[in-house]
């Protein structure tokens, strides 16, 4: 980075700074006045339509303009500062111009947004239908390494980096990751019960760090799936960080077991009461421990947690981000280095953490070369086929994509009896997909007709 880069990310960075310390204590006119000054800040187009969208959302009076001064008024200052220095400074001014140059420069693609790391399988949980459970729990990424992966990220323009594990929290030299790499944003989905008064003082000072708990629901739920007295763990650490002033959310598995419950007004309030700012949506997809199809969510009941998690963000002070059913909010599935990827704790190179297969190690081959391997290049080619972005993912809605790919390039399953998704699932998995895919290519359709009609165009649409 030049000098002038450096003098102009550093000016930038102090004034927003000030800006927000002082809106902060103001009034919601002068949050709507300072989305004016970060269009202007912000240099691709996606961002510029995105602020202006947030921009409407706060006039309209929108539950996101009490997130916003909730982030702002609430938050310990270390938290602010950090999030303009990894969020707008990093991840939106230098990132955002980094991966455009990487892309123009010969790196042969535009960089993901984001990616996610295992840094250890270690856990004290023993969760049924755990995703990552058949990884071996002796799997563990040194520090170098990791310290590795997030520097050729950097490198490409990637400023957000995803935790998850095992548990992240047994990594006794977690935070002093965060704390080098004090530019680059973390999310961390934690299953909570690490998170004494000493971690969460230590997460609150470094400020760049934002913990994911895991709340399968009430404490029937919770504590049915990942041991009894969890839940009151949870709700104590959730205490805690409101306390420190730590911006903090939930994550959530959803199940057969549990789906009447996370779509229940109570499950919402709870999670706001408690100090919640953003929340993270899951459904259960047979891999990992003892996979079981019929803990998936019904095809009508995945429709119907799409409902809730729109209606919730419409009339809540909470930011919901549901994996499987926003893809018409991202363009699709994020995998395969689209907008993300994932590296486990052996050092493999996924597509996807809910994909166990590989073909490149880190400890052999340089991301950026992975990107655009074969295995990678397949997915994403694959990606650009599907018309309906409610049903993007491509182990359970598009299975056919993940066996061509895996079939194309060799992947090897990541641990044992991963393949099982390919080959004993495939059959109920091609059965679950035709049955959703018949749900959501209705709501689509209206989707798109409802969209043309606002614009003023009118396209017949076939039903």
């Amino acid at each position: 980075m030049s000098y002038f880069e450096q003098l102009r990310n550093y000016t930038i960075t102090q004034a927003a700074d000030a800006l927000l310390g002082i809106i902060g204590n103001s009034s919601d006119e002068n949050l709507i006045r300072f989305t004016y000054l970060a269009e202007k800040f912000a240099k691709k187009d996606h961002y510029v339509k995105a602020i202006r969208s947030i921009r409407q959302m706060f006039m309209d009076g929108h539950p996101s303009l009490q997130v916003a001064k909730k982030i702002l008024r609430e938050t310990h200052p270390n938290v602010r500062k950090r999030l303009v220095k990894t969020f707008i400074v990093g991840q939106m001014l230098v990132g955002t111009n980094r991966r455009k140059a990487f892309q123009d420069e010969g790196g042969g693609f535009y960089p993901p947004g984001l990616y996610v790391i295992s840094p250890s399988m270690r856990c004290n949980l023993n969760c049924f239908g755990c995703y990552a459970g058949s990884y071996k729990r002796t799997d563990e990424l040194s520090f170098d390494e990791v310290d590795g992966i997030i520097n050729q990220m950097k490198e490409m323009g990637v400023f957000f980096c995803v935790v998850s594990g095992g548990e992240p929290f047994f990594r006794q030299d977690l935070l002093k990751i965060f704390e080098k790499h004090h530019d680059v944003a973390f999310l961390v989905f934690t299953h909570g019960g690490l998170l004494d008064e000493k971690k969460v003082r230590e997460v609150a000072e470094l400020g760049n760090v934002l913990p994911c708990i895991s709340v399968e629901g009430f404490e029937e739920e919770t504590d049915l799936r990942r041991g009894k007295g969890h839940f009151q763990r949870v709700m104590r650490a959730m205490d805690l960080l409101k306390e420190a002033g730590v911006l903090f959310g939930f994550s959530c598995t959803a199940t057969r077991k549990n789906f009447e419950t996370i779509t229940s007004d109570r499950y919402y309030d709870l999670m706001i009461e408690k100090g919640c700012t953003v929340g993270w949506f899951f459904s259960y997809i047979p891999i990992g421990r003892e996979p079981n199809i019929e803990l998936m969510p019904t095809p009508s009941q995945r429709s119907a947690l799409r409902e809730t998690v729109w209606r919730i963000r419409k009339t809540k002070p909470i930011l919901l981000a549901d994996f499987w059913n926003d893809g018409h909010v991202v363009g699709g599935c994020l995998a395969g280095g689209r907008k993300y990827l994932h590296i486990n704790a052996h050092g493999d190179i996924e597509p996807c953490v809910f994909c166990h297969f590989a073909v490149d190690n880190i400890r052999n081959t340089k991301i950026k070369d992975a990107l655009m391997s074969p295995f990678f290049k397949t997915i994403r080619e694959r990606q650009k086929t599907n018309k309906n972005m409610l049903t993007p993912c491509m182990m359970i809605d598009k299975p056919e994509f993940i066996r061509e790919a895996v079939l194309a390039s060799g992947a090897r399953a990541t641990h044992e009896g991963a393949e099982k998704i390919l080959t004993d699932l495939a059959k109920d998995l091609d059965k679950y997909s035709e049955e959703y895919c018949g749900i959501a290519d209705i709501v689509w359709e209206k989707m798109k007709a409802e969209k043309e009609a606002s614009e003023g165009v009118y396209t017949e649409v076939k039903r």
